[in-house]
């Protein structure tokens, strides 16, 4: 009889998680935006990054921005250009020596027409200087 032995793999550990709830984009200042659709619902995209080292919180803030970037040109394919609202949550992983950055990120996506406002960062992205 024989027995297919199965190596037990090691389970990734959560090290750490932040948690952004949806924040405004745009502000009184910006009242100038002629807003010409906004989307139903909320898009979101998750994306996972193997990184062998975390450095430092500049690597959490690059996968966040990065993940921004991904989630703009998604629902740039939709007809829209910007995120009124934005929101994410970024999870760490480590097994061994490995880690594994998960970041998903929420906005709720709009067409503007005329001049678009100047990109801000992703909020409340000094979270992550205390992460590593």
């Amino acid at each position: 009889m024989l027995f297919n032995f199965r190596r037990k793999e090691v389970p990734w550990e959560v090290v750490d998680s932040k948690a952004i709830e949806p924040v405004s984009n745009y502000y009184e200042e910006d009242k100038d935006l002629d807003i010409v659709s906004v989307g139903e619902a909320d898009t979101c995209g998750k994306y996972l990054f193997h990184v062998e080292q975390l450095n430092d919180a500049a690597d959490l803030r690059n996968a966040v921005v990065f993940a921004r970037q991904q989630l703009l040109q998604e629902v740039g394919k939709k007809g829209f250009n910007v995120l009124l609202s934005e929101s994410w949550n970024l999870t760490i992983y480590r097994r061994g020596k490995r880690h594994r950055v998960e970041v998903e990120y929420n906005g709720r996506p709009a067409r503007i027409i005329g001049d678009l406002p100047a990109l801000r960062p992703p909020p409340f992205m000094q979270v992550l200087q205390d992460s590593l």
